[in-house]
């Protein structure tokens, strides 16, 4: 099967779809863009990309042009059989003018829409095929029964081009969602390390002291409580070393959850943990990438933690709602307030030096408002993807 030249106006387009491709680093963001782009370039109706596993199914498969009612009622994820298997077994183009003639064509579960002219080309790194990609239904001016439409020869050298870069844009994905999974298990491997001596340290220091008091606790009552008193002051600080180092651990819940409902469940449990009224709201908030939800979970951690240790508030209110592409995060608190004029000149006092760094970092900002008796509203925003 031959392709033809891809025209001016195509190449644009190409290139506009590969920009797209190129803004994301998660792999689910990659794969849902190569979808987007090849539907939107070639002006179909539907179009899907399937990442197999390997056990005859997919892993991973993606759709655009199908609502989320329609795919919920097509069913389970397809099986590598018929066309698709053949995509991805011989690693060839399929370009079809109807899908239902082809004598690999095995049907499709009730709720599937109805196709027929069909273009497929494999996602392939060398020799590995990374999925395939999958168009139906050429857009017509006119009616479909007169067979007036259909793929063409420059349609699939397009989707080549955007097939050959998915499958870069896919297999960067992939290694920077390995190069972050290493990361955070050497950041863990580290902290755990750091975790053990810090607070073995602190307890062994607790054990002596304590074993001190009840020495000195007959014979001279005055300092074992003086010994006491350090014993509290100890404790404290194995449990600060404890919080600190345990706070930097990407938690479980944020990978399975996602954000909102790692917020919603945190604000319960710290409802039911304090006399404050700890209150969790959000609104139209979409998926970020890893990065930037890590960072607005962190910072919301870390204002709440100051709120209810330290601010003695009656009620605090967390907000989590979509701005623009990206999100707003809020955390306002009726407590005792402070200067924030005189915590810049003290320094990192409160962790605001920390929670500025975490928005910056992710390309956000931070706003602090407080004033003694006043309570404290701290706001960070991150921006979005395209």
């Amino acid at each position: 099967m031959t392709t033809g030249p891809v025209p001016p106006s195509g190449l644009a387009a190409v290139s506009e779809a590969l920009l797209a491709m190129s803004r994301h680093l998660e792999v689910r963001d990659v794969l849902k863009t190569i979808v987007v782009s090849a539907r939107d370039l070639l002006d179909a109706e539907y179009a899907a990309l399937g990442v197999p596993d390997d056990h005859g199914g997919f892993a991973q498969f993606v759709v655009a042009g199908v609502s989320d009612e329609q795919w919920k009622a097509i069913g389970p994820l397809p099986r590598q059989h018929g066309i698709l298997a053949a995509m991805l077994r011989d690693a060839t183009p399929q370009r079809l003018a109807d899908v239902r003639a082809d004598p690999r064509f095995e049907g499709w579960p009730e709720a599937h829409p109805d196709m027929s002219d069909f273009l497929g080309l494999p996602v392939a790194d060398g020799d590995e095929v990374l999925g395939a990609i999958f168009l139906a239904n050429k857009r017509c001016p006119l009616p479909r029964t007169e067979r007036a439409c259909g793929f063409t020869a420059e349609d699939e050298a397009l989707l080549s081009i955007l097939a050959q870069h998915a499958a870069i844009a896919l297999t960067n994905a992939r290694l920077y969602e390995r190069s972050r999974e290493l990361t955070i298990a050497g950041e863990r491997a580290r902290l755990a390390h750091e975790l053990h001596d810090a607070v073995s340290q602190k307890l062994f220091s607790l054990r002596l002291t304590a074993q001190a008091a009840a020495a000195l606790l007959r014979r001279n009552p005055d300092r074992a409580r003086e010994e006491l008193q350090q014993v509290a002051a100890l404790a404290a600080e194995a449990a600060e070393e404890l919080r600190a180092a345990v706070v930097e651990l990407r938690p479980a819940a944020l990978d399975e959850d996602g954000l909102v409902a790692t917020l919603r469940t945190q604000a319960r449990v710290l409802d039911r943990a304090h006399s404050a009224r700890v209150v969790f709201r959000s609104s139209g908030v979409r998926a970020l990438p890893a990065a930037q939800e890590e960072a607005l979970l962190r910072v919301a951690q870390e204002a709440l933690h100051n709120a209810l240790r330290h601010a003695g508030p009656t009620r605090v209110d967390i907000t989590l709602d979509r701005h623009g592409q990206g999100a707003l995060l809020r955390v306002a608190d009726d407590g005792t307030g402070f200067d924030p004029t005189a915590v810049r000149r003290a320094g990192r006092h409160l962790g605001l030096v920390s929670m500025r760094d975490r928005a910056n970092g992710v390309g956000g900002g931070l706003t602090v408002e407080s004033a003694p008796g006043k309570g404290t509203v701290i706001e960070m925003e991150v921006p979005g993807g395209a």
